[in-house]
């Protein structure tokens, strides 16, 4: 038998996601970092004059490295959690998700770039 979902129990659940991604922004400077490049790269692909899948694509990426950073923030707090000493095994492992959501950024950056660059030129060209 199918539960029918109750609206106070999703509304719970979307104030603690909502929640989540406040604290994750105040606390985490390189989320609110990568916060104001998503607001921008955002902005950028609803005033310039893109192709719809370029758009989605600005969408996907942006979103990709958001999440990716929530994760990172999670993974951070769980190896602290149970290794809150220095261990080289517990750096690893947050070295290695830093690492995820750097060639992530860096990669969304690149298609940003191949993405927004004709735009900029055309517009400087006049």
């Amino acid at each position: 038998m199918i539960m029918p979902l109750k609206i106070s129990s999703a509304i719970r659940s979307f104030k603690s996601a909502f929640n989540g991604i406040i604290y994750t922004f105040r606390y985490e400077l390189s989320f609110r970092v990568q916060s104001l490049a998503a607001v921008t790269a955002l902005f950028l692909a609803f005033i310039l004059p893109l192709k719809l899948y370029e758009r989605i694509v600005i969408c996907l990426l942006v979103c990709m490295v958001l999440v990716l950073e929530l994760i990172n923030s999670v993974i951070e707090r769980v190896v602290d959690l149970f290794r809150p000493a220095i261990d080289h095994t517990a750096k690893f492992i947050k070295d290695i998700m830093a690492g995820a959501v750097f060639l992530a950024a860096v990669f969304s950056l690149i298609v940003g770039i191949i993405i927004f660059l004709p735009h900029f030129i055309s517009i400087l060209k006049g």
